[in-house]
């Protein structure tokens, strides 16, 4: 087993992907002038549960053969099916009980749903159930809190990747390990069998682990404890996947045929002080800064996805960020609130003040002598990236496209949370948040459509070539000035994004599907592409 340090991400952004012509409307595109590829998402219509920021809508995946949605409800245990035959009104047409699900693929006839188990920490469940009837057909046990499961292509496997948080750091915590669960299916849902892929031959190699960049930290932790897998991402023959490991900033890449874990790649430090890697550090500056900045960002990508050019599998990544705090544990601090090497900052004072760094969040991980801190590292990449699979190499990254998008397109509202529309609230922490991920092809081009979570919005790139991304899109309907308990504030934090393709849709033109965890909306989107 190979453990490789991917390459430090201070590639800055094409030009082409922040010289945009955008309209503030919402709902409408926003791309490069000129001959480049537009892309303009419209909302078609939306199904609401009235349940707000209690995660009624969340995960999201199509069925095109019957031509329905199922919805992750983790609010009332249950996994939503709706009816999308008439995209314009898309209605519930049953629920499966799957108490704990949080997530659900479907292929064919077959639906997985993974559950949590009651006490989060114990194993969990893969559910089963028969697309056509939505009767159950059986159940396996799998690793501790599982996360996210996907099929395989061609129907004979699904892929879960567990969790495995830990209740809490205190002494009398339970912190079990990652795992990624392969499951069997070829004889059938009802006679499944599981393997595990864990992280535990690695458990004596954390100091080669760390030393190549890879964030091992819990305290008392062993590697196999620590490693946390969130989503997984298969190439395209299905031999092999990719998983993020988020809170460690990795990739691990699985041999599934075997269930092993052949790799585990650092995915390296964002240079925000190269220009096109900029960003609005402060909540506090009354203002919409995106500027350069001595400080290095994490990407710790939550959704990723893959696909292929020439031969060669990349896989996309939407670089959220995440923070470990616990009652016994909190990693986050504010940069005001730690010392900073005076000879690696001797401009600490100014740097620290709130309008500047004060307020950004840092981690206590961060590289430190006894003067204080050498680097700054903070949470998330507020970019998507493109990495070669094979190889762990970084190809591209978006760089400070997407606060600039925000910056153009909803200025007033510029990295506003998902909960209340208050301008610049989110700027000292990970600004407008991409988490949600999905690729989709359309007459011959590659795009990735990206929630932003905090937002509440989606952008979309151009990732044709993988070494050359441009933003092409941009939908919102979130309405800043409504009331998001009262439901009259449209969607609010896009949590699961599912490309639907022409041939495979309702209306025979290419679809978004997008769960909407804090307004509790599900929307369906027209996606049309022009040049």
């Amino acid at each position: 087993m190979s453990i490789r340090r991917a390459c430090a991400l201070a590639v800055p952004v094409l030009a082409a992907a922040t010289a945009l012509a955008v309209s503030a409307t919402p709902a409408t595109a926003a791309g490069s002038g000129g001959n480049a590829t537009q892309v303009t998402l419209t909302p078609l219509g939306t199904y609401t549960t009235g349940a707000f920021a209690s995660g009624a809508s969340e995960i999201v995946a199509h069925d095109p053969i019957r031509q329905r949605v199922f919805v992750v409800n983790a609010q009332a245990g249950t996994v939503d099916v709706l009816d999308i035959n008439n995209p314009t009104a898309p209605r519930k047409v049953g629920s499966l009980p799957t108490p704990g699900a949080n997530s659900v693929a479907v292929h064919q006839h077959v639906i997985a749903v993974a559950e949590q188990a009651a006490v989060e920490t114990d194993p969990g469940t893969v559910s089963f159930f028969d697309a056509r009837t939505l009767a159950p057909t059986g159940q396996v046990e799998v690793g501790a809190m599982p996360d996210m499961v996907t099929i395989t292509g061609n129907g004979n496997d699904a892929l879960v990747a567990n969790e495995g948080e830990p209740d809490t750091y205190c002494a009398d915590g339970v912190d079990p390990e990652g795992s990624v669960s392969i499951i069997d299916l070829r004889r059938g849902a009802g006679r499944a069998t599981v393997r595990t892929a864990d992280f535990r031959a690695l458990n004596d190699r954390k100091a080669e682990l760390v030393a190549a960049g890879v964030r091992i930290f819990g305290p008392g932790a062993t590697v196999a404890q620590d490693l946390e897998p969130e989503y997984i991402t298969l190439s395209t023959n299905g031999r092999t996947a990719s998983v993020s490991l988020q809170e460690a900033n990795a990739l691990a890449t699985l041999d599934v045929a075997t269930a092993t874990v052949t790799d585990v790649r650092a995915l390296g430090l964002k240079d925000h002080s190269v220009a096109g890697n900029g960003l609005d550090a402060s909540d506090k500056d009354k203002a919409t800064n995106i500027t350069t900045w001595p400080i290095k960002g994490m990407p710790m990508p939550d959704a990723i996805a893959s696909y292929q050019v020439k031969g060669r599998d990349h896989v996309v990544t939407a670089n959220e960020g995440d923070a470990r705090d616990d009652a016994c544990f909190a990693e986050e601090r504010r940069i005001k609130d730690v010392t900073l090497d005076p000879t690696i900052f001797p401009n600490a004072k100014d740097l620290q003040k709130d309008a500047a760094l004060g307020r950004l969040n840092t981690t206590t991980t961060s590289p430190a002598g006894p003067p204080g801190l050498t680097e700054i590292h903070t949470f998330g990449g507020r970019s998507i990236s493109v990495v070669d699979m094979a190889s762990g190499t970084l190809t591209w990254d978006s760089g400070d496209a997407l606060e600039k998008l925000v910056a153009q397109v909803q200025p007033t509202w510029f990295n506003s949370d998902h909960e209340s529309a208050s301008a610049d609230n989110r700027s000292d922490n990970k600004g407008p948040e991409p988490e949600g991920l999905a690729l989709g092809k359309i007459g011959g081009n590659t795009f990735a459509f990206v929630g932003l979570e905090r937002q509440s919005g989606i952008a979309v790139f151009e990732v044709t070539d993988p070494r050359a991304g441009r933003l092409a899109g941009f939908g919102s309907n979130r309405v800043f000035t409504g009331d998001p308990k009262a439901g009259t504030s449209g969607d609010l934090g896009p949590e699961g994004v599912h490309f639907i393709a022409a041939g495979d849709s309702p209306n025979g033109k290419p679809m978004l599907a997008v769960g909407n965890e804090v307004s509790g909306t599900t929307t369906l989107w027209q996606v049309s592409v022009t040049r």
